[in-house]
């Protein structure tokens, strides 16, 4: 929208009645217009190339059903964590209590 607007004022300066009489001042609004829609022109020619994709693991999945053994790989990560997460969660959960014999045995194992 802004290398819009730049274009429409570019070319109204163009137009206005000043570039009829100083020609040094015709030059210089021509180059701007010039530059203007130059800069436009890229502008349209960058947003109409780089569309990003519409999901960041693209590329991973793409490739998942290349190399099976990856993805199981991930599988079996995220499943290793959930259990660190839970075996975590119940040692804390055995360090708040009293320290007697089977809280100490359930703790240790």
């Amino acid at each position: 929208a802004m290398s819009k607007s730049a274009v429409k004022i570019s070319s109204d300066l163009l137009s206005n009645p000043l570039c009829e009489q100083e020609p040094s001042f015709l030059e210089m609004v021509t180059a701007f217009d010039t530059a203007m829609k130059r800069m436009d022109s890229f502008n349209q020619e960058k947003v109409n190339t780089d569309i990003p994709p519409k999901n960041p693991s693209h590329p991973f999945t793409r490739f998942s059903s290349v190399f099976p053994s990856l993805n199981m790989a991930v599988k079996r990560r995220e499943q290793t964590l959930q259990d660190y997460k839970r075996l975590q969660s119940k040692v804390e959960k055995y360090e708040e209590k009293e320290r007697t014999g089977p809280v100490l045995a359930k703790l240790h194992q």
